[in-house]
């Protein structure tokens, strides 16, 4: 039930504030969005117990949540996406953070209407029908 209020608040402010100030709009959305996602980061970081290590040098781990970076997924499991939003979290960008997904998960009920949202860019896996959604970006 929170989740489908969450998306109603983003529906609302979608049609309300991103016709007059998309700026604004994503501000209201990133925290809006962090209300949804940050249960599902709670299931996996505190319930599940699962541990989720970082390796980097020294000055990667500082610059981490403080300038744009571009995160790769290696798609090892179903949930990478959920993991990314732990480390997203963790770093304190989690309402910034952004995904590349296939086009279907935008269908999926609560989490994917709050990523479609969120401006996350849906792929259909066909580069033909891809690139222009790519470069737009």
């Amino acid at each position: 039930v929170s989740g489908l209020i969450v998306n109603i608040i983003q529906l609302v402010f979608f049609i309300i504030v991103r016709p007059f100030s998309t700026s604004l709009y994503r501000k209201i959305n990133k925290t809006v969005a962090e209300l949804l996602w940050l249960q599902l980061i709670w299931l996996i970081d505190w319930w599940a117990s699962i541990k989720i290590n970082l390796y980097a040098d020294a000055e990667t781990l500082d610059l981490i949540g403080k300038e744009h970076a571009l995160v790769l997924c290696n798609h090892r499991s179903d949930i990478d996406w959920l993991i990314g939003w732990v480390m997203a979290q963790r770093a304190g960008c989690l309402g910034s953070s952004l995904a590349i997904m296939k086009k279907e998960a935008k269908f999926l009920p609560i989490i994917g209407w709050s990523m479609w949202f969120s401006d996350y860019i849906f792929l259909e896996r066909s580069w033909s029908k891809d690139e222009n959604t790519l470069k737009a970006g």
